[in-house]
C-alpha cells in the first residue's frame, strides 16, 4: 500500500479537525440552556411594550349625565368637561346621541393615565350635579366583570376578623398618670408614663419614625411619617395600626374626632399635595393641590367633622363630608381674604378682609351651611389682624394691629404710628356685640383662659415688658383684673383646667412664673436656662419644659414641675429633641356632675394621701434595698482584695529590703512631720 504524502496528511487533519469542531458546535448548542430573562436583556424596550388592558383601563363610563337636545350640547360638554379635567388629562370623549341628536345619558371619557380614571372613579362617584342627576361611575375595565356576573349567586367567603387593640386603654389607668413621648436624636423615641414618684418607659423603640411623630387630637394614636407615607399606632404595646401610602409626606393633620386625616407632601413643581384619607377604612378620600407654602394647616375642620374650608385667590371653599364636595356647588366670593378660623362649638366661620383704598377692613362671621353673616364689623386702618376663639366658644378676640399714617413706596408699604385693638365678641348674646380693648404699647402674647373668661396680654417695651389679665361677662365690657409691672416674659400658658398660668420668656432665660389668678398670687419664681419649649399635662397637673438639641447645643434635657413650680424630676440628656404629652378627649361628665366632684374632694383626699404615702414608701423601700444590695457586694469585694493583699505580703517585704510598710510609723526615718494650721472661721460679736 502506498503512503500518503506529507501534504495530504496535513490536509485531512484540517479536514477532520474542522469536522470535529462542528461536532463539539453541535453538542454545546444541544445542552445550551438560556438563564438571562428577556426583563434583564430588553428590560427598557419591554416596558413600553403593549398591555392587554391599555386603552381599555385609561376609558370610563359615565352614568346620570342629564339628556339634552343639541342647542344645549355645548354647555353640558363644558360643565362635564370642567367637572372630570380635575382629575388628569382627557384624550377622548365620546356622547352617545338618538337619532335626532339628543343625549342617551351616559359617556365615555378617555384619560392619558390609568390613575386619572381610578381617581375620576373614587371621587365624582355619587358626585351629585343637581337634584336630579347624580353621577355614576365606572371603569370600562369593569364591564366585562358586571356583565358576566353569575346568576346563582354565593355567598362570599367568612374572612377572619382581624382583632384590635385596645386603643383607649390609657384612660383606664387607675391612678389617671398621664403618657408622653420623648423625641431624641437620630428618631430615638421613647414614650413614658408620668407615674409617682419617678416616671415609667413604657416603649422604646430606634427609627420609630423617618421625621415627624405626633398625637393625634384625642390621643388614640400615634403618627409616624416615613417616605412612603404615614404609620398609625395605637394599643397597650403601640402595634401598627393602619398604613396610609402617601410619598414624601412631610406633615399631617387630624380632623377634630380623628375620622380623617390630612396628608401633605411637596411635589417636583414647588407646589404640594394634600390628601385626605378615612382613618376607619384607610380609603383615599378627596386629594388637592396647593402652591401654598407648608407653613400651616391648609385645610381647616369644624369641630364636628362634617366640613372643611380652605382659602383660595379672593375665596372661601368649604367642603362637607363624607361627600367632600363644595358646598352647594359653588366657593363663597369674598375679595380680599386673608384668614380665618372655625369656632371651636358652633359650625361659625370668623374670617377677615383686608381694606382696600376707600374700603374698610372686615371682620365676618358666617354660619354653616347656611352662609348666612351673622356679624360684620367695618374696622378702619388696619395693618394686620390675628383670631382667637375661647375654647368653649363663648367669645372671639381679634387682635388688629392699626397704624397712623402709611407709606408706599415701590411696592413696599410701611406703618407708623402703631397701636392695638382687641376686638371681643361675645357669641352668646343677642345681635353679638363687641366691645373694645386699646392698648398703645407693643403686644407681644396673648392667650385665653382654656375654663373660664380671663384673657392675658403681654405688652410693652421688651425690657419692661407689662402682664394684663381682664376678665368678660355678659352684658359688660371687659374689665381689668391686674397688671404685673417689670416682667422680663415673652410667652403665656395657660393651664388646661384654667386659673393657673406660667408666665415665661423661653428666649434666652428661661425664667418662669407659676401664678394663681384666683388671686394673682406668684406660687414661685424660678428659670430653666434656655428653656424652648413648655407644655401643659391635659388634666393641668403638671408642666414640662425643654432645652431642644435642635435650638441649643448645650444643657439639653427635660423637666417636669407641679402646677404650683416644685420640680419633680430631671432628665438631663445631650439627645433631647421634644416631648409632647398624650392628649385626653373631653370629659363625659356633665357640668353640674363636674361641679358636684370638685365639692366633694374633700372626702377623697384622705384616700389620695394614703396611697401617695404608700406610692413613697414603697419607693423607698426599693432605694434602700437597693443600696443594701450594692454595700453588701461592695463588701464581698474588699474582703478578698484584703486577703489577696495579705498572702502578698511576703512578696512585699522581699522586694523593700525586708521592711514591712503596710504600717507607717514602721520606718519613722524617713517620716517628717509638719504641723498646718488654717483659719476655718473668724466670728465678731460688737457689744455695746
Amino acid at each position: 500500500m502506498a503512503k500518503k504524502k506529507d501534504s495530504e496528511k496535513h490536509e485531512d487533519g484540517q479536514k477532520g479537525g474542522k469536522h470535529n469542531k462542528d461536532d463539539a458546535d453541535a453538542n454545546e448548542l444541544e445542552n445550551f440552556v438560556d438563564d438571562i430573562t428577556d426583563e434583564e436583556l430588553l428590560g427598557d424596550v419591554l416596558q413600553k411594550r403593549p398591555k392587554v388592558s391599555d386603552g381599555v383601563d385609561t376609558v370610563i363610563i359615565v352614568d346620570g349625565v342629564p339628556q339634552v337636545n343639541p342647542e344645549r350640547f355645548d354647555k353640558l360638554k363644558v360643565v362635564i368637561t370642567k367637572i372630570f379635567a380635575q382629575f388628569g388629562k382627557i384624550l377622548n370623549d365620546y356622547y352617545p346621541k338618538t337619532e335626532n341628536g339628543h343625549t342617551k345619558g351616559y359617556i365615555f371619557i378617555e384619560y392619558e393615565k390609568h390613575e386619572s380614571a381610578l381617581e375620576a372613579v373614587t371621587q365624582a362617584n355619587n358626585y351629585k350635579l343637581d337634584k336630579q342627576h347624580t353621577f355614576l361611575i365606572n371603569l370600562f375595565s369593569d364591564y366585562k366583570k358586571y356583565n358576566e356576573i353569575p346568576e346563582k349567586w354565593e355567598p362570599p367567603t367568612i374572612q377572619p376578623f382581624p382583632e384590635r387593640p385596645n386603643l383607649q386603654y390609657f384612660l383606664s389607668e387607675p391612678d389617671a398618670f398621664d403618657q408622653y413621648y420623648v423625641y431624641n436624636i437620630n428618631n430615638h423615641i421613647e414614650v413614658w408614663l408620668n407615674s409617682n414618684p419617678q416616671p415609667t418607659k413604657l416603649v422604646e423603640r430606634e427609627k420609630w419614625t423617618e421625621s415627624l411623630i405626633m398625637w393625634s387630637p384625642l390621643g388614640t394614636y400615634l403618627a409616624t411619617l416615613h417616605k412612603q407615607g404615614v404609620v398609625l399606632w395605637g394599643g397597650p404595646n403601640f402595634t401598627n395600626v393602619l398604613k396610609l401610602s402617601h410619598r414624601n409626606v412631610q406633615f399631617v393633620d387630624f380632623s377634630p374626632c380623628e375620622q380623617y386625616l390630612v396628608a401633605y407632601a411637596p411635589l417636583d413643581n414647588g407646589e404640594q399635595k394634600l390628601t385626605i384619607f378615612d382613618i376607619r377604612t384607610g380609603a383615599e378620600k378627596r386629594s388637592f393641590i396647593s402652591d401654598a407654602p407648608m407653613a400651616g394647616n391648609i385645610l381647616r375642620w369644624s369641630k364636628d367633622d362634617k366640613y372643611f374650608a380652605r382659602i383660595g385667590h379672593n375665596t372661601l371653599s368649604v367642603y362637607e363630608t363624607p361627600s367632600f364636595g363644595l358646598l352647594d356647588k359653588k366657593s363663597i366670593t369674598v375679595n380680599g381674604i386673608r384668614d380665618f378660623s372655625w369656632s371651636p362649638r358652633d359650625n361659625v366661620l370668623a374670617y377677615w378682609v383686608a381694606e382696600d383704598k376707600d374700603v374698610p377692613a372686615r371682620v365676618v362671621l358666617l354660619e354653616i351651611p347656611s352662609r348666612k353673616e351673622i356679624r360684620a364689623n367695618n374696622l378702619f386702618n388696619v395693618a394686620d389682624c390675628k383670631i382667637h376663639w375661647q375654647k368653649a366658644g363663648d367669645y372671639l378676640c381679634v387682635k388688629v394691629d392699626r397704624y397712623a399714617k402709611i407709606k408706599r413706596e415701590k411696592g413696599d408699604v410701611k406703618y407708623s404710628g402703631m397701636y392695638f385693638n382687641f376686638e371681643i365678641f361675645h357669641m352668646r348674646e343677642k345681635n353679638i356685640p363687641v366691645d373694645s380693648v386699646e392698648i398703645k404699647e407693643p403686644i407681644h402674647a396673648f392667650a385665653w383662659e382654656p375654663i373660664g373668661s380671663k384673657f392675658a396680654i403681654i405688652h410693652g417695651e421688651p425690657s419692661n415688658n407689662s402682664v394684663s389679665f381682664y376678665n368678660v361677662k355678659s352684658g359688660q365690657a371687659p374689665v381689668l383684673l391686674k397688671k404685673l409691672d417689670k416682667h422680663f416674659c415673652s410667652h403665656l400658658f395657660w393651664s388646661p383646667a384654667g386659673q393657673y398660668i406660667v408666665i415665661a420668656e423661653i428666649r434666652d432665660s428661661g425664667a418662669l412664673e407659676f401664678v394663681d389668678t384666683a388671686d394673682f398670687t406668684t406660687m414661685c419664681s424660678t428659670e430653666h436656662y434656655k428653656a424652648t419649649d413648655i407644655e401643659w399635662d391635659p388634666t393641668g397637673r403638671f408642666v414640662a419644659t425643654g432645652v431642644s438639641a435642635w435650638k441649643t447645643k448645650g444643657d439639653t434635657g427635660y423637666w417636669i414641675w407641679s402646677f404650683q413650680g416644685r420640680i419633680l424630676n430631671r432628665f438631663n440628656t445631650n439627645t433631647y429633641c421634644h416631648m409632647q404629652w398624650r392628649p385626653r378627649p373631653p370629659t363625659l361628665l356633665s357640668a353640674k356632675q363636674q361641679k358636684d366632684t370638685k365639692k366633694s374632694l374633700k372626702k377623697y383626699t384622705s384616700q389620695f394621701e394614703t396611697k401617695d404615702k404608700m406610692r413613697m414608701t414603697k419607693a423607698s423601700k426599693e432605694v434602700i434595698d437597693k443600696r443594701r444590695k450594692l454595700m453588701k457586694e461592695f463588701e464581698e469585694y474588699r474582703s478578698k482584695r484584703l486577703e489577696d493583699w495579705n498572702k502578698q505580703k511576703a512578696e512585699r517585704m522581699a522586694i523593700r529590703s525586708h521592711i514591712d510598710t503596710d504600717e507607717l510609723d514602721s520606718d519613722d526615718k524617713n517620716v517628717q512631720v509638719e504641723k498646718v494650721e488654717f483659719l476655718v472661721k473668724e466670728e465678731v460679736t460688737v457689744v455695746d
